[in-house]
C-alpha cells in the first residue's frame, strides 16, 4: 500500500483514540494523537467554558495545524486522532453558536482557521466513528478522566448533532462511517479485524465509495458491504 494519511473523527468518548492506537499498531502507521494530557486549558475549560473557550480552541487549532503540516511533509503513512476541521467546524462553532465564544473571538478564530485550511491538503480517508450519546457517556465514565466527568449531557448531545451535520456536508475527500455502538475494538479482536479490513479495502479500492455529493460508504449498515457489529 502506498503512503497514506488516514484521520479518525468522532465525538468525545467515541473510541477514536483507541481505534487510532490499534490501527497504527496493526498497519505500522505513525500515530498523531490529540493533545489532551499536556493541554494547559482543558481542565479549566470544563469548569468555565465561556471563560476559556477561545484559549482552548486556539490551542487545539495551532497544535493541529502544526501536526497536519508535519504529516504532509513527512514520508510515513500516518493515522491522526481528530482533524483540524473538527476543531473549527464542530467544537469552536458549537461554542460560538451556544454563546460561549463571543462574536469578536469567533471572527478572529474563524478567519485564522480558514487561512490555515487553504494551506493544507486533506486526509486521504476520513473515518468517522459514530456513537450514541448514552454510549459516549458510558465510555467517558469508564475511562475516568476527572475533568471529563462533569461534561453536560446537552453539550455532548449538541456535539453529536453537529457531527452528523458536518459529516453529511463533508466534501474534502473520502469518508468511511463506523457504526460503533455495538463494537468494542479493544476487547473483541474480531471487531477490530473487520474495521481494519474495511479501511484497508477502502484505501486500495476507490470504487468502494459512492460519489461524495450523493452518498457515502457506511460500516455497520445493512448494505452489501456487510455489518461490523457483533
Amino acid at each position: 500500500m502506498a503512503r497514506v494519511f488516514v484521520a479518525i473523527a468522532g465525538n468525545i468518548g467515541s473510541g477514536k483514540t483507541t481505534l487510532t492506537k490499534l490501527l497504527s499498531e496493526r498497519f505500522g502507521w505513525e500515530p498523531y494523537y490529540e493533545s489532551v494530557q499536556d493541554n494547559p486549558y482543558l481542565a479549566d475549560f470544563y469548569q468555565d467554558m465561556k471563560r476559556w473557550a477561545y484559549q482552548l480552541q486556539s490551542y487545539f487549532l495551532t497544535r493541529r495545524f502544526a501536526d497536519h503540516e508535519r504529516i504532509l511533509s513527512g514520508q510515513n503513512s500516518v493515522i491522526q486522532d481528530r482533524t483540524i476541521y473538527e476543531d473549527a467546524e464542530i467544537f469552536a462553532r458549537n461554542l460560538y453558536e451556544t454563546g460561549k465564544m463571543d462574536e469578536r473571538d469567533w471572527s478572529v478564530y474563524s478567519l485564522l482557521a480558514e487561512v490555515m485550511f487553504r494551506h493544507l491538503a486533506p486526509p486521504d480517508l476520513l473515518v468517522y466513528v459514530r456513537r450514541s450519546v448514552p454510549k459516549l457517556l458510558a465510555r467517558i465514565k469508564k475511562r475516568g478522566r476527572a475533568y471529563e466527568q462533569g461534561i453536560p449531557l446537552d453539550y455532548l448531545t449538541r456535539l453529536n448533532q453537529m457531527y452528523e451535520r458536518w459529516i453529511a456536508g463533508y466534501r474534502r475527500g473520502r469518508v468511511f462511517i463506523v457504526e460503533s455502538d455495538k463494537l468494542d475494538f479493544l476487547e473483541k479482536p474480531e471487531h477490530l479485524q473487520t474495521v481494519a479490513e474495511k479501511i484497508a479495502g477502502a484505501l486500495a479500492q476507490g470504487d468502494l465509495f459512492f460519489d461524495q455529493a450523493s452518498s457515502r460508504a457506511s460500516l455497520g449498515t445493512r448494505e452489501a458491504r456487510g455489518q461490523a457489529s457483533g
